[in-house]
């Protein structure tokens, strides 16, 4: 047994990422935002996926307040 064979670059590469909300199987490059933006490592990026934060995001996001009608009345 050999350790080169049982090892692969994509193994220590961490090419594929589990995201933490959603649980799908996804592309690290591709479709996880980088967190530390000076740092090259793949362990940079997050653990929740694109469309889920901007889904978080826009949840989240403060809603103007609502108009009243007749308001003020003077």
């Amino acid at each position: 047994m050999d350790l080169d064979e049982q090892l692969k670059l994509g193994h220590l590469l961490l090419e594929e990422r589990t995201c933490r909300v959603c649980r799908e199987r996804k592309n690290l490059l591709q479709s996880f935002y980088r967190v530390h933006k000076n740092v090259k490592l793949l362990s940079s990026y997050s653990y929740e996926c694109k469309e889920c934060t901007i889904k978080r995001i826009i949840k989240s996001r403060k809603q103007p307040p609502p108009i009243v009608e007749g308001y003020p009345d003077w």
